[in-house]
């Protein structure tokens, strides 16, 4: 069966329960997002024996943010893992984004532009001017020059970033609600899986919608149908 353009987004900081949701979905998900709470509770070793097992591609999700020389020296020292993403936050600056990207010249940075949990008002209360849209875009177009190979955006603001760099970088966003899903947890700028992947979404992380059902294996297989 064609895998889902899903990262299956394991949030949790036992490593058994990870074990147990990787394994639930092995023949339909192919990519994996394991977090800061996960990798700070177990280390590299434990992402390297889910690796191992299971065989996926790995979305290490740390949202590094320092200057350039500790984001490039803690980039290399996740290297090893061999994640396809790891992501950053743009706001970092472009020195930043260069010293990850030089770092990990096999990984695809990936820059995190505007939180899904922000609103507007979050926004103007952090001192952003603009709209989360323009600030998306502005930072998606800041990080590929610097080096970016992903950009992470509300599904609210795919259409803007492809227009802006077409066809260079993938877009992967988080903020996705599939049909019948309750509520949008603490996300705030958020879209059916269907909208965002016509919308240019290149992979579409999701977690609880899937993780949070009695059948992940039908969760997912329901996402694929809303999805065609």
């Amino acid at each position: 069966m064609k895998k889902l353009p899903v990262i299956l987004a394991v949030d949790t900081k036992d490593e058994l329960i990870a074990d147990q949701l990787i394994s639930s979905v092995s023949n339909k998900i192919d990519h994996i997002k394991l977090g800061l709470e996960f990798y700070l509770k177990n280390g590299a070793d434990s992402v390297a024996r889910l690796q191992q097992k299971h065989q996926f591609e790995l979305f290490l999700d740390l949202k590094l943010h320092d200057i350039p020389n500790t984001v490039g020296a803690a980039t290399a020292q996740v290297a090893s893992l061999k994640p396809k993403f790891l992501t950053v936050h743009a706001s970092g600056g472009s020195a930043m984004i260069q010293a990850a990207a030089t770092n990990a010249p096999e990984t695809d940075i990936t820059a995190v532009t505007i939180l899904t949990s922000l609103s507007q008002d979050d926004l103007n209360e952090i001192g952003y001017e603009g709209t989360p849209q323009s600030r998306a875009i502005e930072m998606a177009k800041l990080a590929v020059k610097a080096g970016a190979k992903a950009i992470v955006c509300s599904p609210l603001e795919i259409e803007g970033i492809r227009a802006a760099i077409p066809n260079e970088i993938s877009i992967i966003t988080p903020g996705i609600r599939p049909k019948g899903s309750a509520g949008s947890d603490d996300q705030k700028r958020v879209l059916d899986p269907k909208s965002a992947i016509q919308a240019g979404a290149n992979y579409l992380v999701i977690g609880r919608p899937i993780t949070g059902a009695s059948d992940m294996a039908a969760a997912a297989k329901a996402i694929f149908e809303e999805t065609r």
